[in-house]
């Protein structure tokens, strides 16, 4: 039978569905003990894969105490701080003596890493931290009151992870409690977890923008991989469709001027890069906490400016691109092409860093992940945007 080591690490590697199917023909003690060395958050992923009576009896299967734990953790949505929090250790009452909480603390930490012991009181309400380190050193006989830090910093269990890392990132605890509305302790959370999922979404956010689901490993197979993307390339193709289809509006116009179409790459590519680096930028600000509420219109604004810079400076170049090819076809219109390359560049980025901020802050304020398939929104918007405005001017100076 494979060791207990080498089975962690291929769970680690598994998505939620293959770490559950991998896991469905051993005993409940054993898959229960696998899952708590995996780790609170990633071991609510692979227990909801399985089904409601399995489910349960593996959750019996860790004792009362940690069975009401997950119980009750489940009820918290998935990404928040409730479903990485562990079971609180045992707790003292401000008034409790030093060698009365070391005496019963004794045969925890025989099996359980204890780094603070917290203080409650009458009501199970946090009221102060006590390092372990100042109870080795402190008097027999000192009351937890006289060496505790009061007023802990503590967090809420139905927060967001990405907002927990904000509050936490300058603090580096090992360990945070975690307490309800009315301060009561609820559990606790490991610094390594909440930075260990952080890590996690970071990791899979160039995939969100692009459509691909933060399950799919490299181990994930073809056919999940295929439900995850499919569904977002068919929408690409739709978007593309309706870009096409502008295209296709000014047919005549690219007939008589054949000039145009090899300018639609290069705008269309640098409109996306321009809406891309906005789009980066705000994302990394939703991430670290930068963007404050009612400033999202800043920042809007901030990429439309800096989107018409860059494309007036990008699109004095395109249009002595433009300007000369037209001169060297004979064309008499040269001139005024040029000058509509340049218009439609600046014009188009601007748009472009409008989008780029914008669109990741629609999709939050709908409730959805910032970075989902942010990438083909942006890039279908751009494209229509920019490839209408070229053309249209393009149009008009054929129907002058």
């Amino acid at each position: 039978m494979q060791d207990h080591a080498s089975l962690l690490d291929e769970l680690r590697n598994l998505d939620a569905v293959a770490a559950a199917n991998r896991l469905a023909d051993l005993p409940d003690h054993t898959i229960i003990n696998l899952l708590q060395a995996i780790g609170p958050g990633r071991a609510f992923a692979v227990l909801d894969r399985f089904g409601p009576e399995r489910r349960s009896r593996i959750t019996m299967a860790a004792g009362r105490n940690t069975t009401d734990h997950w119980l009750a953790s489940r009820n918290w949505p998935e990404g928040s701080v409730g479903r990485l929090a562990e079971p609180a250790p045992e707790s003292f009452e401000a008034d409790a003596q030093v060698a009365d909480v070391l005496e019963r603390l004794r045969p925890v930490a025989s099996r359980t890493l204890i780094t603070y012991v917290f203080v409650v009181d009458s009501s199970a309400r946090l009221v102060g931290v006590v390092t372990f380190r100042e109870m080795v050193f402190a008097r027999p006989d000192q009351r937890l009151e006289e060496i505790m830090v009061s007023h802990p910093f503590a967090l809420r269990p139905e927060t967001d992870v990405v907002d927990a890392m904000r509050e936490v990132v300058r603090r580096h605890y090992p360990v945070y409690p975690v307490c309800d509305s009315e301060g009561h302790l609820i559990g606790v959370v490991r610094g390594s977890v909440l930075f260990e999922e952080q890590a996690f979404e970071i990791s899979a956010q160039a995939g969100s923008m692009v459509g691909v689901e933060k399950e799919e490993r490299l181990s994930t197979s073809w056919s999940r991989s295929l439900r995850f993307r499919h569904p977002w390339l068919q929408l690409n193709l739709l978007a593309t469709f309706i870009t096409a289809s502008v295209v296709g509006a000014f047919q005549g116009t690219i007939n008589q001027i054949v000039l145009l179409a090899v300018f639609l790459p290069v705008l269309s590519d640098q409109c996306n890069n321009t809406g891309c680096q906005a789009l980066a930028v705000t994302l990394r600000g939703m991430t670290f906490g930068e963007l404050k509420p009612g400033q999202g219109w800043r920042l809007t604004l901030k990429e439309a400016w800096l989107g018409l810079i860059n494309g007036s400076l990008t699109g004095l170049l395109g249009g002595l691109a433009m300007y000369a090819l037209a001169w060297h076809q004979g064309n008499p219109d040269a001139l005024v092409l040029a000058v509509i390359t340049w218009v439609a560049m600046a014009g188009s980025c601007a748009i472009a860093g409008i989008v780029g901020a914008g669109v990741p802050q629609i999709l939050k304020r709908i409730g959805a992940d910032p970075a989902t398939a942010s990438s083909i929104f942006l890039t279908k918007a751009t494209d229509i945007v920019s490839l209408a405005m070229f053309l249209g001017l393009a149009a008009w100076l054929v129907a002058r």
